[in-house]
């Protein structure tokens, strides 16, 4: 196959360099700039093929004179379905010539399955060499082995007698390469040099032992696996725990290392002196502390109580208590939410500020209408506040709270106890504290101080001016309310979107 591919390789080669000559910039796009590499050499090769192929069935233009002598059937078929194809794309594109468009595109399909084909061959070329140079039969007569440790090579094989059919194919395992009996006691003695070092763990040598042991199951680079006995395995066990806790002075233990390779087993002997534990004097002390308390337990395992070791020797024993007292961490934890109630609070003081403010916004165009009708029912603004606070009155007792009108509750209140309207309409503003109150309280104020006829339209003009401001924030919360609800959209849109997907993807698989 590698020669096929090969053959393919050169024969397009020698059609780019036929092809070299064409012309192709009437036929690319972008200004001249391929759409991906190589195009032009599959264009000038397109324009090529297609030349030859004219000159060998003859122009489509010359179909009547080969109608005209018996031949016309393969040109009749060409050019209806140029036409039909011409009709096509002259609807897409009817500022550009019929024919340059079915040319165009003609030598576009050309190149397009010349480039796949190339792609296509090249790829091959290389799987093939690729698998070539992973060939498992050398020369038609040997398989190399893997070295040991590598694994096993799986292998698929036909094999053929001569005046016979070839037989099915075959899977085979060619096993790794293993050691002879001599490569094999080489590897051991260098493994039992190497295995004194190696199990040693953090003990200083096989002859000071006084930590556990690394007995290991095999050494890297060996192939042996190792089993391990002991002759006290009350001080030394076969994962290299060492117990030498209850030892008073070094104790001998031999321990046998087992090498198993194939067939073959190895034995070596390693003998490992164990030293009893160092004791520090605290670890002494709390040792007799424990014995002593363990004494005392066993001794009054009957009674009701325990009465704990009241000496060790002939020091007295004073004992307390160890108590879990977890008080400092609830209080931390106290403090901590204290601070954030604080803070919270006064955030919430600041809400609640917000939220009179919004209130009062709201109900100021209500109020200034209710002045206005009432003034041009004949009332004065005096009796105008005190008949809005009388019904307040009557409505507040449904628990129906609102702040404009515990305002005009307070500016009743002050009316009645003798200040001056002046004043207390002054005092209204300031205690609103927001610009369309503050104007208000100007128009009362400025019409007791100079006097005017013209307060009625003014008041009327501000109820128009309020209304629309009301109007106007109307609009703007629903603008906000908008963009709060944009994630939580932008979220249920994923979900949906998750959910819609997942189903379809397990469908397909």
């Amino acid at each position: 196959m590698i020669y096929g591919y090969v053959v393919i390789l050169a024969l397009y080669l020698l059609l780019f360099f036929l092809s070299r000559k064409e012309a192709v910039g009437i036929y690319r796009k972008t200004e001249g700039k391929n759409t991906y590499p190589g195009e032009i050499f599959f264009l000038k090769a397109a324009i090529w093929c297609i030349r030859q192929k004219e000159r060998c069935l003859g122009h489509p233009d010359k179909y009547m004179m080969k109608k005209e002598n018996g031949h016309q059937s393969a040109y009749e078929k060409e050019l209806f379905v140029k036409s039909q194809l011409g009709k096509k794309l002259r609807l897409l594109h009817p500022e550009i010539a019929e024919k340059h468009q079915v040319r165009e595109f003609y030598i576009r399909q050309y190149a397009l399955a010349l480039t796949v084909f190339f792609v296509g061959n090249l790829l091959s070329l290389c799987v093939a060499v690729s698998v070539k140079n992973d060939r498992l039969l050398q020369e038609g007569s040997y398989i190399n082995r893997k070295a040991y440790g590598e694994g096993n090579t799986e292998v698929s094989l036909t094999a053929q007698i001569e005046g016979e059919e070839a037989v099915e194919e075959v899977q085979y395992t060619v096993e790794a390469q293993k050691y002879d009996a001599e490569e094999v006691k080489w590897l051991f003695q260098e493994a039992v040099m190497r295995l004194p070092e190696v199990i040693l763990g953090e003990n200083k040598g096989l002859d000071d032992v006084v930590c556990d042991l690394e007995l290991i199951d095999a050494i890297e680079g060996y192939p042996f696996q190792i089993t391990w006995e002991s002759s006290c395995y009350a001080i030394i066990r076969t994962d290299g725990s060492v117990h030498n806790e209850d030892l008073e002075a070094a104790e001998a233990v031999t321990l046998k290392a087992c090498f198993r390779y194939e067939e073959e087993e190895y034995e070596e002997v390693f003998p490992v002196l164990v030293q009893p534990m160092v004791y520090t004097e605290k670890e002494l002390l709390m040792q007799r502390i424990k014995t002593s308390l363990e004494e005392q337990n066993r001794a009054s395992e009957t009674e009701s109580t325990m009465f704990l070791p009241d000496h060790i020797g002939t020091k007295n024993i004073i004992w307390k208590e160890v108590m879990q007292d977890s008080s400092g961490y609830f209080f931390l934890f106290m403090c901590v939410a204290a601070v954030f109630v604080f803070f919270t609070k006064k955030k919430e003081v600041e809400e609640k500020l917000e939220k009179r403010n919004r209130e009062l916004l709201l109900d100021y165009p209500e109020l200034v209408n209710k002045i206005t009708l009432y003034m041009g029912a004949g009332m004065s603004i005096r009796n105008a506040f005190l008949k809005m606070g009388e019904d307040y009155k009557k409505q507040k007792v449904s628990g129906n709270r609102r702040y404009v009108y515990e305002e005009i509750l307070l500016l009743c209140h002050e009316l009645q106890s003798g200040i001056s309207e002046l004043e207390v309409y002054a005092h209204l503003g300031k205690r609103c504290q927001l610009q369309p109150y503050l104007k208000l309280s100007a128009l009362l104020t400025q019409n007791i101080r100079k006097g005017s006829n013209d307060l009625l339209a003014m008041l009327r003009q501000e109820t128009t001016a309020a209304f629309e401001q009301r109007k106007n924030n109307a609009k703007k919360a629903g603008e906000e309310a908008g963009t709060k609800l944009l994630l939580p959209m932008m979220m249920m849109l994923c979900i949906v979107m998750v959910l819609i997907m997942i189903p379809a993807y397990f469908s397909f698989t």
